[in-house]
């Protein structure tokens, strides 16, 4: 006589993971930095689905990419680097938010108007799509469609997987030149000079107005 087999349960098939899911656990899981989901109802949500946290890792020093792209002289190698749209991301170190206005006071800059702004504790910053095709080892992610890629951010230097990113990064206190890392005053100092000659120069284009 035998006995009857106890029922087996199969598990639920499993969703496959969607592209957004797949960007948070390389961000995550490569990188160690913390993610969150874009607002669903947001506009911002095809095309870039993750959303990066600033002020634990790293702070945003964002400003026109003109102003960015003469500010990258002073970065290390390593030291990550976004765009999107005509907008540079420049990381910097964390803590970088609340000393930026102390910054442009030194520098002399406090009082003018610049289009220049961090982010940081608090603040989320949109994920640039992982660079990951062609790493020994790695799988890629899947590719993303084109029309998703209109107004997404993109990595102009991307950071690198087993790297500590912390260590690249611009801070207050590499001011004089020690240490390894980026001095984050002439970081800001280029980047404010470029954003006030952006200001000048589209000043001086616009036709005078006579009454």
């Amino acid at each position: 006589m035998f006995g009857i087999r106890p029922p087996v349960t199969l598990p639920l098939p499993r969703r496959p993971l969607d592209t957004g899911d797949q960007v948070r656990r390389w961000y995550e899981n490569e990188l160690g930095w913390p993610t969150v989901p874009a607002d669903p109802g947001g506009p911002e949500t095809a095309a870039t689905p993750v959303r990066l946290r600033a002020g634990l890792r790293f702070d945003v020093l964002e400003v026109p990419a003109e102003a960015g792209r003469a500010a990258l002289r002073h970065l290390a190698p390593g030291s990550p680097v976004a765009v999107q749209g005509d907008r540079m991301r420049l990381l910097v170190a964390a803590g970088s938010a609340e000393e930026l206005p102390g910054v442009l006071e030194w520098l002399e800059w406090g009082d003018l108007a610049l289009d220049l702004a961090m982010t940081g504790e608090g603040g989320l910053m949109d994920a640039p799509a992982p660079c990951e095709a062609g790493r020994a080892g790695k799988r890629p992610l899947p590719p993303v469609r084109a029309e998703v890629l209109q107004g997404a951010a993109t990595w102009l230097r991307p950071p690198e997987p087993g790297r500590e990113v912390e260590a690249s990064l611009p801070t207050l206190s590499a001011l004089g030149g020690g240490g390894g890392a980026p001095d984050l005053v002439r970081v800001v100092h280029t980047a404010a000079t470029h954003c006030h000659r952006l200001r000048l120069t589209r000043a001086c284009a616009q036709p005078l107005a006579f009454s």
